[in-house]
């Protein structure tokens, strides 16, 4: 397994340690339950430093980009982010993906040229490589994978930008959704301060160079305790997501899954000039509609439904499968995401979830489970 610049700070503070996509990294350090409730009423601290991350820049790095990702790069400007997918050419999705347009990061442009960040799923980095390298032949781009160099950690909760202002003279407020600003952070250069995150209680995503990640961690908890600051694992990063109705690959989302089918429709811009993998496949589903939908439910049931299990209509019948689930800290009940038949999509219609010998009822409900805090 390979560690983070933090591997060590998270054995000594005592956090229960797992591979996670070749990585060694933190589950949770107290409970699941309880970081996510300090992320979503104070501020918690995610290391997520396994995450991919690649430079593209070059004269054609927005046309390329538009040819290879669902949504429409040309609409950023510098300073801006965009969540987007790269279909693949049979009608999935190779991955989910962060788009940065940077341009004014001096070590990552060259003057007149359109520069690009992209974060992708640690578990897909290989793999994202490769196929955006085949994409670029016949591109004025040039691709710089600095993955291996890079740290991030992410910092959210209602109290994240309180715990962390006094860390910069950037006015972390003034910091637009899905935006970014670069510069000087504890004590730190070049350091880019994103306003993302996959909990959807608000805060910040921080990008620095691995040398520098144990300070920044050190500044952050420091500053950050009299406003509650605690680490969090993977567990409660999954259950926080989860709540929200946040697609995770390999598991609501991969190579066989649609993004109109995953509800990622208002990511897939039809309407751009640019021609993407799989656009005419997605115009025909636009046309003639989806046959299954990922769809959110609750469990009338303390049993939690797992990724995989079967769903059925009340009269037993085949409509679906089950991609996540959890015990919901926030409603204190299970939930879970799965592809039913587009009939038994509508919001209220009651499905079973076979979990083993035991049919749990279940409740399709409208994403997501709880408000966002952002």
């Amino acid at each position: 397994m390979k560690p983070t610049p933090l591997t060590e700070k998270h054995i000594a503070l005592g956090a229960k340690m797992a591979e996670f996509a070749g990585y060694n990294m933190p589950i949770s350090y107290t409970s699941i339950t309880e970081e996510h409730h300090t992320v979503r009423k104070a501020v918690g601290v995610f290391d997520v430093s396994h995450m991919g991350e690649f430079i593209v820049r070059g004269k054609d790095a927005t046309a390329f980009l538009q040819s290879a990702t669902s949504n429409d790069v040309s609409k950023l400007t510098p300073g801006e982010v965009q969540y987007s997918c790269m279909p693949n050419k049979k009608g999935g999705i190779v991955d989910d993906l962060l788009v940065y347009r940077l341009d004014d990061v001096p070590e990552m442009t060259i003057a007149g040229e359109e520069s690009y960040m992209l974060v992708v799923n640690a578990s897909n980095e290989k793999k994202d490589w490769r196929w955006l390298k085949r994409l670029s032949k016949g591109f004025d781009v040039k691709m710089t994978n600095i993955s291996a160099r890079t740290g991030l950690i992410a910092v959210q909760g209602p109290k994240a930008a309180q715990a962390l202002q006094k860390l910069t003279t950037i006015d972390l407020g003034s910091i637009k959704y899905y935006s970014f600003r670069r510069g000087r952070f504890a004590g730190c250069n070049n350091v880019i301060i994103s306003a993302t995150g996959y909990t959807g209680s608000g805060g910040f995503e921080i990008y620095a160079r691995n040398r520098d990640l144990v300070k920044i961690w050190d500044k952050v908890f420091k500053n950050g305790e009299k406003f509650g600051i605690k680490p969090c694992g993977l567990g409660a990063r999954d259950t926080l997501r989860l709540e929200m109705g946040y697609c995770l690959y390999g598991n609501d989302i991969d190579d066989k899954t649609s993004p109109l089918e995953a509800g990622l429709g208002w990511i897939t811009k039809l309407g751009k000039k640019a021609d993407f993998p799989s656009k005419e496949r997605f115009l025909k589903q636009k046309a003639e509609g989806v046959k299954r939908r990922l769809v959110g439910f609750l469990v009338d049931d303390r049993r939690v439904p797992r990724h995989g299990y079967a769903l059925e209509s009340k009269r037993g019948a085949a409509i679906g499968v089950v991609t996540s689930g959890t015990h919901s800290p926030s409603l204190d009940k299970p939930i879970g995401t799965g592809y039913v038949k587009v009939k038994h999509a509508e919001p209220g219609t009651k499905i079973m979830v076979v979990a083993g010998g035991k049919k749990l009822e279940a409740t399709v409900v409208k994403l997501p489970f709880v408000e966002p805090g952002v």
